[in-house]
């Protein structure tokens, strides 16, 4: 009898840990749908099919089988042709006859875009997933499974998907020691110790994750380079993680460092215009080839926080960047130079310095290079208004580059998705050609007609168990990869989406949880940077607040050089009055950021110094305003607490147990913000707080004296202290 017992437990703790979920799978679960909703499947996806047999191929054929095997919950045949009713038929007009017969819209699509459509052939019914390409129709694979994911009817499908942007990008700030700058997932999922000889199983899984998101480019290591890894030894390892990601449609490039010539091609230069130089990088892009055959090409970081660049020599990025392309272009490979640069020196205003560098650059540079522009003009902030260099350069591909790892935003341990922030960059307008042209419209060419266009995320994946070190930070790399693919989507869709094929599509969970989503980022701009506040974290980390510091080393690494907070007000005068910022914008948006009483109040503090006392459109005073923001913010965190503890039935205890902890921190994290700023800010006007506005529970000192010196993602010894990437 009590072995019998003992035999039962043992049964249901193995059904138990085989029914939990620690969150590796992301969002291609495939779990076995309902049985009404199965009900829907009946006599669909009976044999897979596809005439093609390149790796591409290969792989879709077996993506389509686990997908549909774990959904449906029976295993579909397979076969080269398509010979059963409810047949799945992959492949392009050259692959299959079938497909090239059908006369589908295939000249819209392009190389990466997809077909599926419900028809019929040779008297049976069939699903047919086509593309110009095999890397197409993998990425339609992908998109009919997670229609039938999301529950959605496959009998009568017409489904045409295009990728706006061509270049959707990873930039992994992954050092060769594998240790990640602004990493909050643990080591870099490249472990270059041991290629090229043993290439880790979860590169699979990686490339796998990316392509079923249309994902089609990663950079393999830190904008803050090593030239190690251009020798022939890393690109021979380079070359086995590339031989992993191909098949999945993803090409590989490598982050160039500029005096790479000096350092390991033993010239005395690197002077973009010596044509020793020259010489030097063309024999390099010519050797990588030799590795890679389908490298994609250098990402460069020059002049900026001290990295090396063409200025070092009195030349312009233009130069620099050229240089690159030209011995690139031969082999089809692409430069992406990075617009993030700021002067060693004090510059009048950090934020005008790309936009002056850059905009008297425009047409010239070669066609194969892109400017890649973070979202804003200072640093990946909670909120910043959109880079004026979006639509300031119309004759330059200019792409964006967003940073999904929330270096600013509260690491792993705070719920924020970023989707909703991507979204109002997106659809901010530039009036570069009038109203109407977005930064979406800039970055996917439609506005000035580039065809070399680009979106780039800085990673938010390590060797976390489920990826991102959260369960919810695995929104953002979602949100990432379907906004590159489509930047018109809206953040709303793509959070009911994430949650869905995550979690479960019950309305009880997933109402609640998509809202607490879609109202995470404005929380956490409450807390941290309300009004247009910005680069208010402390020194180093970026994790936790520090208003007060004024000791980085430099001016523009201080936040009081971000707050300019006296006993008079608060805020950076961006007007005409001050360094005029503003007029980089277009002229209406010159025109409405000119004024404190134009701009909007969600970037006042952007553009503006105003008195402690000036009236906002509430009525109320700034303080008092700025006060209940930060308070809104703690409220708004122990609300979401509130909704994910009304969530537990509906998920497994690991993924309830992790998010439940980090909100725990996010709430206590969220409380000190608000009372060191509001400690540091009242010392300084000096007015008493507003009803409903708790007071600090510590004097300012107490929170002065907080310290982080093991946060994960510094930079420590491999970098300046204080660098903001």
């Amino acid at each position: 009898m009590k072995l019998l017992s003992l035999l039962a437990l043992c049964i249901f703790a193995f059904g138990t840990a085989a029914r939990g979920e620690d969150g590796y799978d992301l969002w291609l679960r495939y779990r076995t749908l309902d049985r009404q909703t199965l009900a829907q499947y009946r006599g669909s996806a009976t044999e897979v099919a596809g005439a093609g047999h390149s790796a591409t191929a290969d792989v879709t054929r077996a993506e389509l089988v686990r997908g549909l095997s774990g959904l449906l919950g029976r295993k579909p045949s397979t076969a080269a042709t398509a010979d059963r009713n409810g047949a799945v038929l992959f492949g392009t007009p050259k692959n299959s006859r079938t497909i090239a017969g059908l006369k589908l819209p295939l000249g819209r699509v392009g190389d990466d875009g997809f077909v599926i459509r419900s028809t019929s052939a040779n008297g049976r019914k069939l699903t047919v997933i086509a593309a110009n390409t095999d890397v197409g129709a993998l990425y339609g694979a992908f998109a009919f499974l997670r229609l039938i994911e999301m529950h959605q009817p496959v009998g009568r499908l017409d489904v045409v998907s295009v990728p706006k942007i061509k270049l959707r990008m990873l930039d992994h700030w992954d050092n060769l020691d594998r240790t990640v700058e602004r990493g909050f997932a643990g080591f870099s999922i490249f472990n270059w110790w041991e290629l090229p000889e043993h290439v880790d199983p979860r590169i699979t899984d990686y490339a796998r994750a990316n392509a079923s998101l249309g994902i089609n480019g990663a950079v393999l290591n830190n904008v803050n380079a090593n030239s190690t890894v251009l020798t022939a030894k890393y690109l021979n390892k380079a070359a086995a993680l590339a031989d992993v990601l191909r098949p999945y449609g993803i090409r590989i490039y490598l982050t160039a460092r500029f005096s790479a010539p000096i350092e390991i091609g033993g010239l005395k230069t690197a002077d973009p215009l010596d044509p020793a130089v020259r010489d030097w990088w063309k024999q390099e892009a010519d050797e990588i080839y030799r590795y890679i055959p389908d490298f994609g090409g250098f990402l460069v970081k020059a002049n900026s926080e001290g990295q090396p660049g063409p200025q070092d020599y009195g030349r312009t990025h233009a130069d620099g960047a050229n240089m690159m392309a030209e011995a690139l272009a031969p082999h089809g490979g692409v430069v992406i130079w990075r617009a993030f640069v700021y002067s060693q020196n004090n510059p009048e205003d950090r934020v005008k310095q790309a936009y002056g560098e850059f905009v008297p650059l425009d047409g010239k540079f070669r066609d194969n290079v892109v400017l890649q522009v973070k979202n804003g003009p200072l640093d990946f902030q909670p909120r910043e208004p959109f880079s004026p260099l979006f639509g300031a350069m119309p004759k330059t591909n200019v792409g964006i580059e967003v940073q999904i790892t929330k270096e600013y935003l509260g690491f792993e341990l705070h719920l924020v998705y970023l989707g909703t922030m991507w979204q109002e960059v997106l659809a901010s307008d530039t009036f570069a050609k009038g109203p109407g042209t977005t930064v979406a419209r800039v970055i996917d060419g439609t506005a000035f007609a580039n065809k070399l266009t680009a979106m780039a995320g800085v990673s938010n994946i390590g060797t976390s168990r489920n990826w991102c070190g959260s369960i919810f930070d695995q929104a953002n790399w979602y949100a990432f990869g379907r906004l590159a693919w489509d930047p018109d989507l809206s953040a709303e869709t793509i959070a009911q989406e994430w949650v869905k094929l995550t979690f479960t599509g019950n309305p009880a969970f997933a109402k609640p949880v998509v809202a607490m989503m879609m109202g995470s980022r404005e929380t956490a701009v409450d807390y941290m940077t309300p009004l247009g506040l910005a680069h208010q974290m402390a020194t180093g980390h970026h994790y936790g607040p520090g208003p007060w510091i004024d000791d980085a080393g430099r001016p523009d690494w201080n936040p009081v050089y971000y707050n300019r907070a006296d006993a008079n007000g608060i805020g950076v005068e961006r007007g005409p009055s001050g360094t005029n910022a503003a007029a980089q914008y277009a002229p209406p948006l010159a025109a409405q950021f000119a004024e404190p009483a134009t701009t909007p109040e969600r970037l006042l503090l952007w553009f503006h110094h105003v008195p402690w006392t000036y009236r906002m459109k509430s009525g109320r005073t700034l303080w008092d305003e700025l006060a209940l923001d930060y308070a809104t913010g703690v409220r708004n965190v122990d609300g979401m607490n509130a909704t994910w503890a009304k969530m537990r039935p509906y998920v497994d205890d690991e993924r309830f147990r992790i998010t439940a902890d980090f909100l725990t921190v996010q709430a206590g994290s969220a409380r000190d913000w608000r009372d060191a700023s509001i400690a540091y800010f009242q010392s300084l006007s000096g007015l008493p707080l507003p009803a409903g506005v708790e007071p600090p529970a510590h004097t300012l000192d107490w929170y002065k004296a907080i310290s982080h010196p093991f946060a994960p993602g510094n930079p420590g010894k491999t970098a300046a202290p204080f660098k903001d990437d």
